[in-house]
């Protein structure tokens, strides 16, 4: 897998179909050791620039996915093309459906603890075979950390999807993935409140047009408009220097 690999921006990124991700994450269960999985988008490769320990820890993942069409686009113009966008919501889906299917044990990790309680009822529902592992809200003191940690050791879980923003959630599976000895474990951002229909995804004509961020950013502007209209703003300079440096 490694021969797949591109590099934009500094980061690592995995050349892989969702169907060849899947396979990959199979592997990873099967073998029972740990492994770290990363989505990156236009946020991250950005934040990555002045952030060390976060580059760090997503170049050291097993797995390094592109998540958002920009950085395919990106990638395309670079001259090193990404075969297609892997989703962090559409591979959280099909993992969860691979794990009814095959018996792999899931543990949720992340958002409020409506939200949390409420995605595990959903797929419960919707895969009766289904087994969690368990499942905790993303809020906690440092004091607890160890605690809940810990608290997902014990579980034995297959699957950890962790659900609290970036970049928490690299730096908390950085540091404690290898001590959880979890197959896979994957941060899954604002995945949950996808899934508990707290937030509405963009219709698909939107995903592949690369204007998913625009309609996130519709429904939360006032939350939104920092990370899109400024500080993500930075992505193009980014582009124009590394296009400027090929060859």
């Amino acid at each position: 897998m490694s021969n797949s690999r591109i590099q934009m921006m500094g980061c690592s990124i995995d050349n892989l179909t969702m169907a060849e991700t899947v396979q990959t994450i199979e592997g990873f269960i099967a073998s029972g050791k740990p492994h770290q999985h990363v989505v990156v988008n236009v946020d991250k490769l950005v934040k990555a620039q002045n952030d060390p320990e976060l580059r760090q820890i997503i170049n050291e993942c097993a797995l390094i996915n592109a998540d958002g069409m920009p950085v395919v686009w990106a990638s395309r113009l670079l001259g090193k093309p990404l075969k297609e966008r892997v989703a962090g919501v559409d591979l959280f889906e099909a993992l969860m459906a691979g794990a009814a299917e095959k018996g792999w044990r899931v543990y949720l990790l992340g958002a409020k603890e409506e939200i949390v309680s409420r995605v595990r009822d959903i797929y419960s529902h919707k895969y009766p075979k289904l087994v969690f592992a368990g499942y905790r809200n993303g809020y906690w003191k440092p004091e607890e950390e160890a605690g809940v940690v810990e608290q997902i050791t014990a579980a034995k879980a297959d699957l950890l999807f962790v659900a609290i923003s970036s970049p928490k959630k690299e730096q908390f599976l950085g540091a404690y993935q290898s001590q959880m000895k979890i197959p896979f474990a994957m941060g899954v951002g604002g995945t949950f409140d996808v899934a508990a229909g707290k937030v509405k995804r963009a219709p698909v004509w939107m995903q592949k047009t690369g204007l998913e961020w625009f309609y996130r950013f519709l429904q939360e502007p006032r939350r939104m408009y920092r990370r899109y209209f400024i500080e993500d703003m930075a992505f193009f300079g980014l582009l124009l220097k590394e296009w400027r440096q090929r060859g």
